[in-house]
């Protein structure tokens, strides 16, 4: 199974790919072709002249994970017309639907009431406003007010 969280920044090549290419064609392909670092943990998606296969290609810091998807029957039913630029951007719902053979435009999403942050192994989920420091006021405290509160079950 193929997790793909929300965080994780998704590119779409328009253009079709010859998927005798492996890895290292790819990564150069991304890097000097689509001007992207393939390196970055960018997930990079390709399909297909016939549009009968979709591969992805992503860095995890560690190597690179190449992953093909052959369609048992039909071909892919959408696929973005190139708008100018080499990429298109695509949320990891949007690539689920796309991976069974969806239309991400037609399926209905809910609009995030949030976006979450693009790094979160640096960042933090927490709002801003309860990570701005308290004022400190002086108080007289004794030791039950550093206890912890008692459990329940």
């Amino acid at each position: 199974m193929i997790q793909l969280p929300p965080q994780l920044q998704i590119l779409l090549a328009y253009e079709p790919v010859d998927f005798r290419q492996g890895i290292d064609r790819l990564a150069a392909l991304c890097r000097y072709k689509l001007d992207h670092d393939p390196f970055s943990g960018t997930l990079f998606l390709f399909r297909n002249r016939r549009a009968t296969a979709i591969k992805l290609l992503v860095y995890d810091g560690q190597g690179f994970w190449l992953c093909l998807k052959r369609f048992s029957r039909g071909r892919l039913t959408w696929w973005p017309q190139a708008t100018g630029a080499p990429l298109h951007p695509l949320a990891a719902h949007e690539l689920s639907v796309l991976l069974m053979n969806g239309h991400p435009e037609l399926a209905r999403f809910q609009e995030p009431w949030r976006r979450l942050p693009a790094d979160v192994y640096t960042s933090s989920l927490t709002p801003p406003a309860a990570l701005a420091p308290q004022p400190h006021t002086p108080t007289a405290t004794t030791l039950s007010d550093h206890a912890p509160p008692p459990a329940r079950f």
